[in-house]
């Protein structure tokens, strides 16, 4: 299910999946395609790691991750469920591929 809820995002942040949720920045944005893709990406981590510990995971690597680069942005992007949507949010038919836990690959890696 798509919300549109613009007063949730701070910079230039403009979607994030809360299971079962994709709250979106304005209603424009229904319509990008790559985007819905992304945030679909992260339900289904978010459903494979049975909600929770999804959360825990990704706040617990965002800190690691700070600490080894020293910048929020970085550390965001290198985090591996980010790096998993991102590199796949183009491919419209990954979720149909995608095997799971195939976030876990994107740990190991890093991109800056």
């Amino acid at each position: 299910m798509i919300i549109v809820f613009k007063h949730f995002f701070i910079k230039n942040y403009v979607g994030l999946s809360l299971w079962p949720f994709i709250i979106l920045k304005n209603p424009a944005l229904k319509n990008d395609a790559v985007l819905i893709n992304h945030e679909k990406i992260h339900l289904k981590q978010q459903r494979e790691l049975l909600v929770l510990p999804f959360y825990m995971l990704y706040l617990l690597e965002g800190v690691v991750r700070f600490f080894i680069y020293f910048d929020v942005y970085t550390a965001y992007r290198n985090i591996s469920f980010e790096r998993e949507a991102y590199q796949n949010e183009s491919n419209l038919y990954y979720l149909q591929e995608r095997r799971p836990y195939s976030f876990i690959k994107y740990l190991w890696t890093e991109k800056r």
